[in-house]
């Protein structure tokens, strides 16, 4: 097992891998720096060889596939991700490990956006969809992250030994970080320097599809961790839509006497079934998800007795 692993994915960045790799070698000796190189055609891998990393290879295109390789293959004690196009400064390192290996974190967010990321980053759909995607987190999860889509971040073993990655794209951030939420694991925010990617460098972002796809995620995992919530609003909002159908029905009714609009009267009904039918859904699946929250905690003790006995033995 690795003390500290510095993992990079990668896809045709041949311009600032070899830098990105010896700037990481430079802050943290100590560390062995993995390239995953995901189909790059521009050389990557062998620059990043040169440079000094173990480069391994996800033939799956997407973030999320290539980091779902990263965990399934390294056993570290501290896990640093970082992106492969030198916008994140290496200087951040050394404080993030310390507060994985020393203070009990299991995430350590680099935060791009207390910092300098609003005046490098010149796409103004970038900031909103940054700023979207943390409101959105922190609303719906009671939280206060401070940059979910950051590309540099530090986490522990049992984060990494119990996330199970899902996502194939970028929206693999949003999922780790709502994971780490769900699972009450120790979640710092520390501010980093962000910078421009160099010219002739382009980012591999397509801002509204993947922007899209985050916020889809962001809907999905809401459903998936807080059902009762989720279902909650919709049987609420059923209940309002046929009340305000059903009650000039219901006044009419009480001024003659008569139903004259009996499909309206009809519709409402069925509304406000579906409405009971949504509640019970939210309410078995709340207990469905408490229940895999119980069993979670007992897979936990099991990684952090695995965990323990690699250290032991190294």
């Amino acid at each position: 097992m690795d003390r500290i692993a510095v993992l990079i994915p990668c896809y045709n960045e041949s311009q600032t891998i070899g830098k990105v790799v010896r700037d990481w070698k430079e802050m943290l000796p100590e560390a062995v720096v993995y390239v995953y190189d995901n189909n790059s055609k521009d050389g990557t891998d062998r620059i990043a060889v040169e440079a000094g990393a173990v480069v391994r290879y996800e033939p799956l295109q997407g973030k999320g596939n290539v980091i779902r390789r990263m965990f399934r293959e390294v056993d570290a004690e501290c896990y640093l991700m970082v992106d492969g196009d030198d916008t994140y400064p290496a200087q951040a390192g050394p404080s993030m490990v310390t507060e994985v290996l020393e203070h009990q974190a299991d995430m350590v967010v680099g935060d791009r956006l207390s910092s300098t990321y609003f005046s490098e980053n010149k796409k103004v759909l970038h900031h909103v969809g940054n700023n979207l995607t943390r409101f959105f987190i922190n609303r719906i999860f009671q939280t206060d992250i401070k940059d979910i889509m950051t590309g540099l971040r530090a986490v522990s073993y049992r984060f990494v030994k119990t996330f199970p990655a899902l996502s194939r794209g970028f929206e693999i951030e949003t999922e780790m970080t709502i994971h780490a939420v769900d699972k009450n694991m120790v979640i710092r925010n520390q501010v980093i320097q962000y910078r421009e990617r160099p010219e002739g460098s382009e980012s591999k972002v397509n801002t509204i599809p993947d922007g899209c796809k985050v916020l889809l995620t962001i809907l999905n995992l809401y459903k998936n961790y807080r059902p009762f919530s989720f279902f909650g609003i919709i049987s609420l909002s059923e209940l309002i839509v046929a009340a305000l159908f059903f009650f000039p029905v219901f006044l009419e009714f009480l001024e003659t006497g008569l139903v004259r609009r009996f499909p309206t009267l009809i519709v409402c009904g069925f509304v406000v079934m579906g409405a009971f039918l949504t509640f019970t859904a939210g309410t078995i699946l709340e207990t469905l998800v408490q229940k895999d929250r119980q069993e979670f905690e007992f897979r936990l003790q099991l990684v952090e007795h695995f965990y323990k006995r690699e250290k032991a033995d190294n």
